[in-house]
């Protein structure tokens, strides 16, 4: 394809929706498979529901995540700005070009001026709901001649303006990409409001005339805005317009098969970031929320590059996509696997360093530096990085390395029924073994493990489970090998010293 443009048009009324990310996510795909451009527009119209830093918000998010779009509103310091030809890219700084394309309407009788009263149409949409008739216009309005309109318009009386339509024209057909041929009966079309009373246009008129003036060539968007296309098609029809390629994505759906709400769990974007999922896990979890790499291939686990080369808008799915949260869990478990200890603790640090453990264990640490602080936890997070899950998640399961002094029940560093005799002599070995080993020895995990081990011999519950519990203070814990790697030399020995007096 030649010349592709896509957009992205949300409207700032607070968090950016995980569907709206895949809207934007799959625009973004597409332009970049087909060197086309990707457009950030901002559709304000709504003054009512405009949120005051919804659109930084949201530009930041989208920046996060890695979508880069290369014309619209940009963000340059904290001062939203436009970027391109096609601009302004906010709707309320576009008011000139709707009103001036909306006379061109209503001078051509595609629109007319509609001064009914809140009363009048309240009236008769009780009338069609008691003669079980569908909740349309009766274009009342539609007859009115110039003069009274003239007269009306002078007095200042409130009105909107109403796209005619025209109920005898037959079907209107249009193709999406994803649902293929749609079909819709002019008359079950309302003369849907183009202007509001507040002057504003609606979304309607709006977004055709943006995406003409700006060149879209595909309008990739959720599956709530099919009922609403056919209007579109009909403006695009009034203004002499070619249509755009449509696709309409499928709904997001709770596992309950209900449409994805707050009610269920969280559904900003943002929430997820902060509670520790990757970017690059949530990117990639999102785009196959409807789309798969095609029939046959298992592959789970894809950059954004693969994303982009693998994307075809054939292969979006029409059923609607579940957001299956253990999906994402195990997913963001593997992209954690894949990151260095030098990634996961530059990312995985503003979660740990606000929390309390962590903060008193770091207030106490006199006798090292900072070098040596973030060695210690590169090595807590190279224990952990295959069991995280998240990265808010980092030292929850394993606090006992941010403790000076442990404090356990002595019973606990008993294996099974074994005598305090056994244990104490299991402890004292193990000592004994990790004494002697010198400082090269302590740098590989390995080596401790060898050594450890070899000690066990067949007795491994009985020499091992005191050592852990000595080392953590718990039950469950990364293996002794392990911890012992991470404390170090002089700290696995003090633990070992208070577990043996415990048990003298």
């Amino acid at each position: 394809m030649s010349n592709v443009r896509v957009r992205f048009a949300p409207s700032p009324t607070g968090y950016l929706h995980v569907g709206g990310l895949r809207t934007a996510l799959y625009n973004y795909l597409f332009a970049k498979k087909n060197n086309g451009t990707f457009i950030l527009r901002i559709e304000d119209t709504d003054q009512k529901r405009f949120v005051a830093g919804a659109a930084e918000n949201l530009i930041k998010t989208l920046s996060a995540m890695g979508i880069q779009h290369d014309e619209g509103i940009f963000l340059s310091g904290d001062t939203l700005i436009s970027k391109g030809e096609c601009g302004p890219y906010a709707q309320s700084e576009r008011l000139e070009i709707y009103k001036t394309h909306i006379k061109k309407l209503i001078d051509s009788h595609k629109a007319y001026y509609c001064f009914c009263s809140v009363g009048r149409l309240a009236a008769l949409r009780e009338e069609q709901i008691q003669n079980k008739l569908s909740a349309k216009y009766d274009k009342f309005c539609l007859s009115l001649s110039p003069e009274a309109i003239e007269e009306s318009l002078a007095a200042n009386e409130p009105y909107v303006v109403r796209l005619n339509v025209d109920e005898n024209r037959g079907d209107i057909v249009f193709e999406d990409t994803v649902r293929g041929k749609v079909t819709i009966h002019a008359k079950d079309v309302d003369d849907q409001v183009l202007i509001k009373s507040d002057g504003f246009p609606t979304y309607h008129l709006a977004v055709v005339i943006d995406d003409h003036l700006m060149g879209i060539t595909h309008v990739i968007r959720g599956d709530e805005w099919i009922s609403s296309t056919p209007k579109h098609v009909l403006l695009y029809e009034a203004f002499g317009w070619e249509a755009p390629v449509f696709a309409h994505l499928p709904l997001l759906l709770n596992p309950d098969k209900s449409k994805l709400s707050k009610r269920q769990g969280d559904v900003a974007a943002e929430d997820y970031l902060e509670k520790g999922y990757l970017k690059e896990t949530l990117i990639n979890f999102v785009a196959l929320l409807g789309w798969n790499p095609g029939q046959g291939n298992t592959q789970e686990i894809f950059s954004l590059d693969e994303l982009v080369e693998r994307f075809d808008l054939a292969q979006v799915h029409k059923a609607g996509a579940v957001f299956d949260l253990k999906k994402l869990d195990w997913m963001n478990t593997e992209y954690v696997k894949r990151l260095t200890p030098e990634e996961l603790y530059e990312r995985g640090m503003p979660f740990l360093e606000v929390k309390e453990f962590y903060k008193a264990w770091n207030s106490q640490q006199s006798t090292i530096n900072e070098e040596e602080k973030i060695e210690f936890v590169k090595r807590v997070l190279t224990i952990e990085r295959e069991r995280l899950t998240k990265l808010s998640d980092i030292g929850d399961n394993n606090p006992f390395f941010f403790v000076s002094e442990l404090s356990y029940d002595a019973a606990l560093l008993h294996w099974k029924q074994n005598a305090k005799e056994m244990t104490k002599e299991a402890l004292e070995k193990a000592h004994k073994i990790l004494s002697g080993l010198n400082d090269t020895d302590w740098v590989k995990k390995e080596t401790i493990e060898k050594v450890l081990m070899e000690a066990a011999g067949e007795q491994r519950g009985d020499f091992l489970w005191p050592l852990r519990v000595a080392l953590t203070g718990a039950q469950r814990s990364p293996s002794p090998f392990e911890v012992a790697w991470v404390l170090g030399k002089d700290a696995s020995l003090k633990r070992l010293e208070k577990a043996i007096k415990l048990v003298s």
